[in-house]
């Protein structure tokens, strides 16, 4: 797998677990804020942590997000610096700016000045964000226990043209399939000869630690 490199800028509880979850998922991370604490207390969790004002754009222009793969705002109770986050992660040619907005009025200001997505997390939202964003087939993560999570999944390449019979699956990765739907369609329990398409959305149960053998 081809590590994703990610700024995380803002380190509220959100951008914290967010940043930790995807250094341990294996990722490079950057991490920004202004409070010398919580970047000294960050630094062994993470990449690189820089401490920055982010409502200075001198200041973020010099972080370098020209060479992020993903920019996450993590700011939400400051709509003037993630707009100029945004704007300036954009205009540095970041493949995917994602913003965390607060309200909805926020969610459609940053929307307008470019952001690729917008999240509005509730308290365990940076794990979730995390597992989703460290990879192109997760669509969305839900924990069920400490133990068991609940995830809809792309079917990858290799598994186009396939019947869960021949992919075995719960033998290989320790999956259950618990339904699957098409693309505008509604979940429905599957039948094990169905042949696997690109417009197939999985609901699978699995082991967490079993995720990152997947991947």
């Amino acid at each position: 797998m081809v590590k994703k490199s990610v700024a995380v800028l803002g380190l509220g509880k959100y951008g914290r677990s967010l940043a930790e979850t995807l250094y341990s998922l294996g990722e490079d991370v950057l991490v920004v804020d202004r409070d010398e604490g919580l970047i000294r207390d960050i630094s062994p969790k993470v990449t690189a942590a820089i401490c920055a004002n982010l409502d200075i754009e001198d200041e973020v222009n010099a972080l370098g997000l020209q060479n992020m793969d993903i920019v996450i705002t993590c700011m939400g109770g400051s709509l003037s610096a993630s707009i100029m986050a945004v704007s300036i992660a954009k205009d540095k040619g970041v493949p995917v700016v994602i913003a965390k907005a607060s309200s909805e009025r926020m969610k459609k200001i940053l929307k307008r000045v470019g952001a690729d997505k917008i999240i509005c997390p509730e308290e365990d939202g940076g794990v979730r964000s995390a597992r989703i964003l460290t990879s192109r087939y997760i669509h969305d993560y839900i924990a069920i226990d400490d133990n068991l999570c609940m995830i809809e999944l792309m079917p990858k390449k290799g598994w186009i043209g396939k019947n869960l019979i021949e992919l075995d699956l719960r033998k290989k990765y320790n999956m259950n399939v618990a339904a699957i739907k098409e693309k505008g369609g509604t979940w429905a329990f599957i039948d094990p000869g169905h042949i696997l398409t690109e417009d197939n959305l999985l609901l699978i149960i699995i082991e967490k630690d079993m995720i990152d053998k997947w991947r």
